[in-house]
C-alpha cells in the first residue's frame, strides 16, 4: 500500500511538511509506502474548463506539472493533502491542484473512488478548519473515505518549525496517521487488495 502527499505550501520543506511528516511516520511503521510531492516551486495552473480530460482520465494540457501529480494519485492507495492557511482557506497552490483534480474525476467517474484519503493545515492562529474542509471536500465528492483523529487536523504556527512546540497538534497527527493506517489496512484486507 502506498499514500501520497501533497504539500500546498509555497515553502518546501516547511510546517505544512512537517505535519505530512508526522503522519507518515505512523504510516511507515505500519508498512505502509509513503511519498511527498511538494508544490513548491512547481508550475501548476488553474483548469480550462475544456473538459478534454473526459474519457482520458487525466488532464491534456502539457504546460504544467499536474498530469504528472494526478498520475501518481490515481497509482496511490491513500492521499494526504496539507496545506498552510493563507487569506482563512487553503493555498493558492492547493486551490488551482484541487480544482484541476475535481475536474479530471468528474469527467471520468470512479477514477480515484474507495481511496482512504485525509487533511492537515497549518495556520497562525485562523482559518485552519475551513482549509482542512477545503480538501475534504474533494475526497467526499469523489467517493473517497476520509480519516479523522482526536481534534481538527491542524497546528499552529507561522514561522518555519513553529508547529513542533504544538505538542496537542502534533499528537493529533500522530493519531491520524495511525487512524489513517487501520483504515487503509482494514479495507484492503476486506477487499483483498
Amino acid at each position: 500500500m502506498k499514500v501520497l502527499g501533497i504539500n500546498g505550501s509555497a515553502r518546501k520543506d516547511g510546517n505544512a511538511a512537517l505535519l505530512i511528516n508526522r503522519v507518515f511516520e505512523e504510516l511507515n511503521k505500519a508498512g505502509i509506502e509513503t511519498e511527498l510531492i511538494q508544490l513548491a516551486g512547481r508550475t501548476l495552473g488553474g483548469c480550462r474548463a475544456c473538459f478534454a480530460c473526459g474519457g482520458r482520465g487525466n488532464c491534456v494540457r502539457g504546460d504544467d506539472d499536474f498530469a504528472e501529480i494526478f498520475e501518481k494519485i490515481k497509482q496511490a492507495d491513500g492521499v494526504l493533502l496539507g496545506s498552510p492557511v493563507y487569506s482563512a482557506n487553503a493555498s493558492a497552490n492547493m486551490q488551482a491542484f484541487l480544482e484541476r483534480a475535481s475536474v479530471v474525476a468528474d469527467c471520468n467517474p470512479g477514477l480515484i473512488a474507495h481511496k482512504v484519503g485525509a487533511a492537515v493545515s497549518v495556520a497562525r492562529r485562523g482559518g485552519a478548519l475551513h482549509a482542512v474542509d477545503t480538501m475534504n471536500h474533494f475526497f467526499l465528492n469523489h467517493e473517497m473515505y476520509v480519516v479523522g483523529s482526536t481534534y481538527w487536523n491542524m497546528a499552529y504556527g507561522q514561522a518555519p518549525g513553529d508547529v513542533e512546540r504544538d505538542r496537542e497538534g502534533l499528537e493529533n497527527m500522530t493519531n491520524l496517521g495511525r487512524n489513517m493506517a487501520y483504515l487503509m489496512e482494514a479495507l484492503y484486507a476486506y477487499v483483498g487488495r
